[in-house]
């Protein structure tokens, strides 16, 4: 969130300490020893990877590691460069033997033969694997945007992911699976639940996912008769984020109320933040520890962390600019979500501005001063940034809509989404029931519109103050694009007809915003009164011209130094420097 502390944006360079940091929590390597080959080969997958190349004929592979399993990738593509080889030659050990006796074929056999023959040389032409380090955006997303730049058919995923679906190109996904000490999480797990009757959901980070089956088993056989154990799925918008939900749970999301989650590894803020708002209580079992002892699950405390989320939002209730900050160009409907944003910015009379970043750090956002909060459309889990080097706040779409409801209207419950298809899953029933509403009452909207411009008007000035609820001051420009001068009412002409409305440029009243095009731009009029510098030339002024002062004009151009840089020549002196 916002540091209140901050009265002015932050310097515009790029400090260490303002690099931004990837919310997927990384899996600690540091500790583990090195892999073997027979290892490697298991971790990574290489022969399940191998076979789905083979099936999926992809020519131009792109294998995208994150930062801390980069050590490993020279040796995976050493793994898979064999085995697609040794799966070539096996192939073409098929071909040569698949030859037919000598005998006469018919026209449709040679056809066939000869169709088969180029299908399987096309299978058997060799693949090339590309090593993508740094990734555009975050390491759980795919990064369809670098494969692109060498011509992938396909990536390969390694390490945990948030399983967003991709927008463009397939996706192999390799967990990377990690070890685990299950006698300890056994031990944990008994200590924190002695009811053996409690209904629980047993649920872990995806790289030790491959455990829940085995400690669900032992769990069972200790007495337990009420544990879930789920399963990965590719849906960010399930109840329970790309798992599997219980089917006693499946009506309703409050009939998951009634179970507490036991949660292996530390989830990322915006999954934490999620599973609280949906499940009875929440235990955790840190797989990253600096103690030799064993570690003890520990209850996780996000209302404070909610409740802080909410009150930003109620800061944000008054903000006349938003910005948009585009973080992703992998993520399926990534641009729906985009054009909902800016509808329902525009519909609550305020600006927004849109912008395309990479990495996102306070630096680069500390550029635009004027606005008040960013929206950030990018993965459900990198969606959510909290950090207090922001100088403004940095929400999500279904924040944003939140931030937008009156001050009647916006009650805490509680509840917290990540995944922005819940907002656009939620916008078509907001348009269903539109339409139903508007079905009645669409006649008598028709008859007023002869008098828009005048009850628009009439709406605007009646229209009750806006209070900043933090400071308690009237905001006057909290919805800037519906302070727009009115029109004028067009003239009558002398043989009764009405005269053309003016498109020409009018001078604007003090206080009114700055025009582009025709159209009130606060971005304009925030460059013109609160900006210190507004580009090359704002600092010459016009000066005092009646005194015979040159104090605030441009200086004249005069003739510099010339020749080459051994021997500078200067002005009519002939001397050389």
């Amino acid at each position: 969130m916002a540091n209140p502390t901050l009265q002015t944006a932050p310097i515009l360079s790029t400090p260490d300490t303002h690099i931004f940091e990837d919310p997927t929590p990384a899996v600690d390597t540091s500790r583990l020893p090195r892999l073997s080959d027979e290892q490697v080969a298991l971790t990574y997958e290489i022969g399940r990877t191998v076979r789905e190349i083979r099936e999926g004929r992809w020519k131009r592979i792109a294998l995208q590691f994150p930062d801390q399993m980069l050590t490993d990738a020279p040796r995976v593509y050493e793994q898979l460069s064999r085995g697609l080889l040794k799966a070539r030659k096996g192939q073409n050990g098929v071909q040569e033997n698949s030859g037919q006796p000598n005998g006469a074929t018919s026209d449709e056999e040679l056809r066939e033969k000869l169709e088969k023959t180029a299908l399987q040389g096309e299978e058997a032409s060799e693949e090339k694997l590309f090593i993508m380090g740094d990734t555009s955006y975050g390491a759980c997303c795919v990064d369809e945007v670098a494969a692109e730049h060498v011509d992938a058919d396909v990536v390969i995923h390694y390490g945990r992911s948030c399983l967003s679906p991709p927008s463009r190109l397939p996706v192999v996904y390799v967990f990377t699976e990690r070890p685990l000490d299950l006698d300890s999480v056994v031990s944990t797990f008994q200590e924190t639940y002695p009811d053996k009757d409690a209904n629980i959901i047993l649920m872990a980070d995806i790289p030790y996912a491959h455990h829940i089956p085995t400690l669900h088993a032992r769990f069972q056989h200790s007495g337990y008769t009420n544990i879930y154990a789920t399963e990965i799925v590719h849906e960010p918008s399930s109840p329970l984020p790309n798992r599997t939900i219980p089917s006693q749970a499946s009506g309703t999301d409050e009939a998951l109320r009634n179970y507490a989650l036991f949660h292996i590894s530390d989830p990322p803020t915006a999954l934490l933040l999620t599973l609280s708002s949906r499940v009875a209580s929440i235990h955790i079992y840190p797989t990253i520890s600096t103690s030799a002892t064993p570690t003890t699950a520990s209850l996780s405390n996000t209302a404070q962390t909610l409740r802080r989320r909410y009150a930003l939002l109620t800061s944000l209730s008054t903000t006349p600019i938003f910005g948009i900050l585009i973080n992703t160009l992998s993520v399926k409907n990534y641009m729906h979500i985009l054009s909902h944003v800016q509808r329902q910015i525009a519909a609550a009379g305020k600006k927004s501005y849109t912008f395309v970043v990479g990495k996102v750090n306070a630096a680069k956002v500390a550029n635009f001063s004027e606005v008040g909060g960013w929206i950030v459309i990018g993965c459900w889990e990198s969606s959510l940034i909290e950090s207090r080097e922001f100088w403004r706040p940095m929400i999500t779409p279904w924040e944003l809509g939140v931030a937008l409801q009156g001050d009647g209207e916006r009650v805490w419950t509680g509840a917290w989404e990540a995944d922005f298809q819940k907002v656009l899953d939620g916008e078509g029933e907001t348009d269903r029931v539109s339409n139903t509403t508007d079905n009645g009452g669409g006649q008598e909207k028709a008859q007023g519109n002869g008098d828009a411009d005048g009850d628009y008007d009439s709406e605007e000035e009646s229209a009750p103050p806006e209070f900043d609820l933090r400071t308690g001051r009237y905001v006057s420009q909290s919805r800037p694009m519906r302070s727009i001068t009115t029109p004028k009412p067009a003239q009558t002409l002398a043989n009764g007809h009405s005269a053309p409305s003016s498109t020409a440029l009018t001078k604007r009243a003090n206080g009114d915003l700055a025009a582009v095009g025709g159209v009130a731009s606060p971005g304009a009029e925030y460059l013109r009164s609160n900006r210190t510098w507004q580009g090359l030339g704002s600092d010459y002024k016009n000066g005092d011209e009646e005194n015979g002062s040159t104090n605030g004009r441009a200086a004249k151009m005069e003739e510099g130094r010339s020749g080459i840089a051994r021997g500078y020549v200067v002005g009519d002196e002939g001397r050389k420097h």
